[in-house]
């Protein structure tokens, strides 16, 4: 798995002679894979690139190929710009407008164009979102637990995504992984919300941790929904887990807790972009709700 490439990173961080271009190409390679959750060997499995090679592609030694960069952004379903650094790539706000006028037309740009122009520096946010909450996170963050008493209060129903997916997939999520690929489950993924988006004008949704990973899907859930962010430390996220009986995240791996501080590194930016953001650490699930509860009243009224 991926901690034996962390122990060749540490060995090989000092060497101040490596090219600024690749060290930061490297990076941003490594960042992309966090996002995603990938370990370096699932990544090198995707990519059809060895191990070793990805080792000094993220480490910026050595001159890598186009080709190479052309697989390794395949498997990590991104652009090539993305990893080159160009600016339209550089936040997460820039990759969902970019998503968002991938493939159009001129009249289409123009018409957007104008749109952005006019709309520039307001700041007022339609109100029907507000109907369908959608909740963000990690696991282990509580999205399902808060999820489901929120919805009872609110009197509206519980959507559990990965539930929806299992439905529209017709297998389980292991299955879905294992044997069609994350590609095939991200499709998955934006089918079964926009059917939730569909089927359901008020509700409380539970999204899986990795949905940010994908710009469109983010960009649909955000324009339908009020988002909020349910944050917890990285040990209480695997804590939380663990004591729900799941010892899969990274079973056996002794950097997991490395792991998941970088995944959750490489995802704070895009779970930011939620229109809420409420801390669960520290807290009981009771006290978490009430908390939550009284957040989203005093921000929508609700």
């Amino acid at each position: 798995m991926g901690d034996i490439d962390l122990r060749i990173e540490d060995a090989a961080a000092p060497d101040a002679s490596r090219e600024p271009f690749l060290v930061a190409l490297g990076e941003r390679v490594r960042s992309l894979r966090a996002r995603k959750g990938l370990t370096r060997r699932a990544l090198a499995l995707a990519s059809d690139v060895s191990e070793r090679h990805l080792a000094n592609l993220e480490l910026g030694v050595g001159n890598v190929s186009v080709l190479v960069l052309r697989q390794v952004a395949r498997a990590l379903d991104c652009e090539l710009v993305e990893l080159l650094g160009d600016e339209t790539a550089s936040s997460p706000e820039w990759l969902l407008i970019r998503d968002l006028l991938r493939g159009r037309g001129d009249d289409d740009l123009r018409r957007a164009r104008l749109a952005l122009t006019e709309l520039y520096g307001d700041a007022g946010r339609p109100g029907a979102r507000t109907s369908r909450i959608a909740l963000l996170g990690l696991r282990g963050a509580g999205k399902s637990t808060l999820g489901r008493r929120l919805a009872d209060d609110l009197g509206v129903p519980f959507v559990e995504l990965n539930v929806e997916i299992e439905r529209v997939a017709g297998c389980g999520l292991g299955e879905i992984h294992n044997l069609l690929g994350p590609a095939a489950y991200r499709r998955y993924e934006r089918r079964a919300l926009e059917e939730a988006i569909q089927l359901y004008p008020d509700a409380v949704i539970a999204t899986p941790g990795g949905l940010v990973s994908d710009p469109a899907t983010l960009n649909l859930l955000l324009g339908h929904c009020y988002a909020i962010w349910l944050q917890a430390s990285p040990e209480e996220h695997m804590s939380r887990v663990l004591a729900q009986g799941d010892l899969r995240p990274m079973a056996g791996n002794a950097e997991a807790m490395d792991d998941l501080r970088r995944i959750l590194a490489g995802r704070a930016a895009f779970y930011g972009q939620a229109d809420l953001a409420f801390d669960t650490g520290g807290r009981s699930p009771d006290d978490a709700f009430a908390g939550l509860r009284a957040t989203l009243r005093a921000a929508i009224g609700r």
